[in-house]
């Protein structure tokens, strides 16, 4: 993981902010939020490294960094990735799992299951999964599946994304060149969330394939006397 990083995630961000500046954190967030796990704690902090320093000049404007537009775009590139993401969930992910989700042990009224929750849920859920390691990107494939109601989920997502993506900036410029350690620190809290994540996943699949879940009684049969 780390020489993919070191290798590959690194010099291609380099090689972007190097290229189209601004514009390229505004890209590198929207792959972030569109369920490609190109990680917004190297993105942003990064960026926060390249205001830190007065002599980085940001490549189309010839001016030094400025953190609240770097927060801007990465925000507005976050909003973009999510709504495409969302698109995917509500056009092409919904009608596939209507069709063959039994296929995939999802049936139809766990679907409307989902409807309801984005519709009691929904606000809060855009709003918090946007601060997750992980979940924030994949989070908008579900609410686009259940077709939350669209101006919430902009209004809650880009809110969500914005407190990010300060913090992530602000991080990046306090740390300076030792701004790749954000991504160290927290990753104690992506494997706690794909740990529950895989977990979850497993204990709904034991209960779907008809496993007795601990402490119920299956009901008596209805011949019985």
């Amino acid at each position: 993981m780390l020489a993919f990083i070191d290798q590959i995630v690194i010099p291609f961000l380099e090689s972007l902010y190097g290229a189209v500046g601004y514009l390229g954190v505004l890209l590198a967030m929207a792959i972030e939020s569109a369920m490609i796990p190109l990680p917004s704690e190297l993105i942003l902090p990064f960026a926060g490294f390249l205001v830190s320093d007065p002599g980085q000049l940001e490549p189309l404007t010839r001016q030094p960094w400025g953190f609240w537009i770097v927060v801007v775009v990465g925000t507005i590139g976050n909003t973009t990735g999510s709504l495409i993401a969302y698109a995917i969930g509500a056009y092409g992910g919904r009608p596939f799992l209507e069709r063959y989700g039994k296929y995939l042990l999802i049936r139809r009224h766990e679907i409307e299951i989902a409807d309801h929750f984005f519709a009691r849920w929904g606000s809060q859920t855009a709003f918090f999964s946007r601060l997750l390691p992980i979940v924030r990107t994949f989070i908008s494939f579900p609410a686009g599946v259940a077709r939350m109601d669209l101006r919430k989920f902009v209004l809650y997502s880009t809110a969500g994304a914005f407190l990010w993506s300060t913090a992530l900036v602000w991080a990046g410029v306090q740390l300076g060149t030792n701004w790749v350690q954000i991504r160290e620190m927290l990753q104690p809290f992506d494997l706690a969330i794909a740990v529950a994540v895989v977990v979850l996943a497993a204990a709904l699949l034991w209960i779907r394939l008809g496993r007795p879940v601990p402490g119920r009684r299956r009901a008596p049969d209805a011949g019985a006397e």
